[in-house]
């Protein structure tokens, strides 16, 4: 069962829109407080609206591109300075790539704004956090994740391979995260098709495909707000969800050594302790 008796802190990347702000307003609903992370500021002020209209307390907000590994470095230490406690992290903010685009600190895109940021993010702030939500995606099984050539996507690009290896990245993540903080209970999920502005500008473009049947991003997040309120106890730590139940993601997202070669990697790509 839901623990509704508790007001909690919880913190939504990528919550400007979709997945993130249906998340936001469930989480706010509930009656939890709620800090939005979003890019676009426009949008970060509208999605906050809408919180405030449905649930009637407007959540706090701070902006940070996912791009630029600075800016996540600065988040992490606002929401240090802000808050002591954060109860729930939804790392849910991510990005697909139509093009091979290199970021400011020299990654594949998708790569950093899907995995190397919430990485970095979560390890500035582990000794804060006591749960956190990663969105993944079925993509995974599209992934070719080489944790000695982070950018190796750029070569030969397909945008649905890049995509694909960071949420197979996702998933070894969560996993090994579980691992590695005991004291920190960690999950991933497959949300779905959803139709969302996802990342939808110039340089990146909404996923999914034209023909497939599409979730509402209120269905979307349904595993996400699930996750995030149930007992751990009755959760598989670390575990991989899809329709609030356990999934066997595909081996090549469920690989212990694969887990640990990738966190090593990303620590110094980030350049943090490993």
């Amino acid at each position: 069962m839901e623990d509704l008796t508790e007001r909690r802190l919880v913190v939504v990347t990528g919550a400007s829109s979709g997945i993130g702000l249906a998340a936001a307003v469930a989480f706010a609903c509930r009656g939890d407080q709620v800090v939005l992370v979003g890019r676009d500021p426009a949008r970060l002020q509208a999605a906050a609206e809408r919180v405030r209209e449905t649930a009637g307390e407007r959540p706090e907000l701070f902006r940070a591109d996912f791009a630029v590994l600075d800016d996540v470095r600065g988040l992490a230490q606002r929401l240090r300075d802000a808050y002591d406690r954060i109860d729930v992290l939804a790392n849910n903010a991510g990005a697909i790539a139509l093009q091979p685009l290199t970021t400011v600190d020299g990654f594949e895109m998708s790569i950093q704004a899907n995995h190397l940021a919430p990485f970095l993010l979560t390890n500035l702030l582990a000794d804060r956090v006591a749960r956190t939500v990663v969105t993944a995606s079925g993509a995974h099984r599209f992934g070719a994740l080489d944790p000695d050539d982070l950018n190796r996507p750029l070569r030969d690009y397909r945008p649905m391979g890049a995509y694909g290896t960071s949420k197979q990245a996702n998933i070894l993540f969560a996993a090994e995260a579980a691992r590695r903080w005991p004291g920190i209970s960690a999950y991933s999920f497959h949300p779905g098709v959803v139709r969302t502005r996802f990342a939808n500008d110039s340089r990146l473009v909404a996923f999914g495909m034209r023909f497939m049947p599409f979730r509402s991003p209120e269905k979307g997040a349904e595993t996400l707000v699930w996750l995030a309120n149930q007992d751990p106890a009755r959760l598989v730590d670390g575990g991989y969800y899809y329709n609030r139940r356990p999934r066997r993601p595909y081996r090549k997202a469920a690989d212990p050594q694969l887990a640990a070669r990738l966190w090593a990697a990303s620590a110094t790509a980030v350049g943090i302790d490993g």
